[in-house]
């Protein structure tokens, strides 16, 4: 196994070939390879999955995946086309009253997110409708695209994260927000706890990567009344904080399943 930085590669076309350099030395005899991408560099690692794929490399996450999933909003509508089960969300580019806000998702207060926001960075609580249309016009003046939606209260604060590797679930936990927090992230603050999913909590988180194209994903989920409901997709999830609470290698489990598809 080799660690290689992305941000450390360079790529070259031409001439009918292509070329990928790290540290200024060519890039070979590479079999598979485990992208992992922090938000700030999608783009690039987009790229350079590419790349890899382009010349017959595996990689457990494709380019087009990544970028699909990174996007909160083409996330949820990939997920919603399939059937999958949401909360209901607006994205606006050209902003909405408080009535269109009201009459889409019901009263308030409303979840707040940039399209690209990761680890609870960029998510905000309105209280109020006239809130909500006011935050809604300061992010599009300032040209950022965000989207906004329905407070599941039910939920207390709480999500799940469920682990997928290869089509099957292999560690999930209920993360809770600190006292005063409403968001769950483990690096705002929240604690996990070990879960047991139900059979549709299952069913929706498997059907969620596979729609995704994911062979590993985290996906984040929330309790309510309707059910479970998709909150995002997670293309290149965090590792330490699941495994520290289920004490599930799923580092592991992800070799298992790339030394199978090899083969």
């Amino acid at each position: 196994m080799v660690v290689m930085d992305h941000m450390r590669m360079d790529v070259a076309v031409g001439d009918g070939q292509s070329d990928l350099f790290y540290r200024r030395g060519r890039v070979k005899g590479i079999h598979a390879i485990i992208p992992r991408i922090g938000a700030s560099a999608t783009s690039y690692g987009a790229l350079i999955i590419r790349h890899f794929i382009h010349h017959g490399v595996y990689s457990v996450l494709s380019a087009e995946s990544l970028l699909q999933a990174r996007n909160k909003f083409s996330c949820l509508q990939i997920l919603a086309h399939h059937g999958l089960p949401i909360p209901k969300t607006i994205i606006s580019a050209a902003g909405l009253s408080g009535k269109d806000i009201y009459d889409v998702l019901g009263g308030p207060p409303y979840i707040i997110k940039l399209l690209e926001s990761t680890h609870g960075n960029g998510v905000l609580k309105a209280n109020s409708v006239p809130n909500a249309a006011a935050l809604l016009g300061q992010f599009l003046q300032a040209n950022k695209q965000i989207i906004i939606q329905e407070y599941i209260k039910e939920s207390k604060g709480e999500d799940i994260r469920v682990l997928v590797v290869g089509g099957k679930v292999v560690a999930a936990m209920r993360r809770v927000a600190s006292a005063g927090e409403f968001r769950s992230n483990l690096h705002r603050g929240g604690v996990g706890f070990k879960v047991e999913l139900t059979e549709r909590e299952v069913e929706v988180s498997l059907q969620a990567a596979k729609v995704m194209g994911l062979q590993v994903a985290g996906v984040d989920i929330l309790r309510s009344k309707r059910g479970p409901l998709l909150l995002e997709v997670n293309a290149s999830p965090g590792l330490e904080g699941i495994e520290g609470v289920t004490r599930v290698d799923v580092a592991d489990k992800i070799f298992e399943f790339l030394e199978r598809e090899i083969k």
